[in-house]
């Protein structure tokens, strides 16, 4: 019973690992302004909505995952409006992540196909 389980997630983190090797980057401008945002600092669920413009980061996020970055999302204890803790979602980018959008951006800057407005985050990014 347990063997079809295993393998489903041995050949998700096979597949992980294989999309996690080429992120070939992204023209979609939501994409970008979630990336820019994560190259700045670690970003809430929340805000991430608002930045990239988006109703449903997550699946932004989901998205950016399937082209090839982690993306990790750390729940973090708040206290919500009720005065109770509670646990929300803060995405940030892993180094690997950092040097593959850098590779990216540094691959578009050399085409002349990237705005102006990421090339100054790439420059800024630590």
């Amino acid at each position: 019973m347990n063997a079809p389980d295993r393998i489903a997630a041995e050949s998700a983190l096979e597949q992980r690992h294989f999309t996690a090797t080429k992120f070939q980057g992204t023209s979609n401008p939501r994409h970008q302004r979630a990336l820019q945002a994560l190259l700045t600092r670690p970003q809430p669920r929340k805000h991430l909505d608002r930045i990239a413009g988006a109703g449903n980061s997550p699946e932004l996020i989901a998205e950016l995952r399937r082209r090839g970055l982690d993306i990790p999302c750390d729940r973090v204890p708040v206290i919500d409006r009720d005065g109770r803790e509670v646990l929300r979602g803060v995405y940030h980018l892993t180094a690997a992540d950092r040097r593959k959008i850098h590779a990216w951006l540094l691959r578009r800057r050399q085409g002349g196909l990237i705005s102006q407005q990421l090339v100054g985050m790439l420059a800024e990014a630590p």
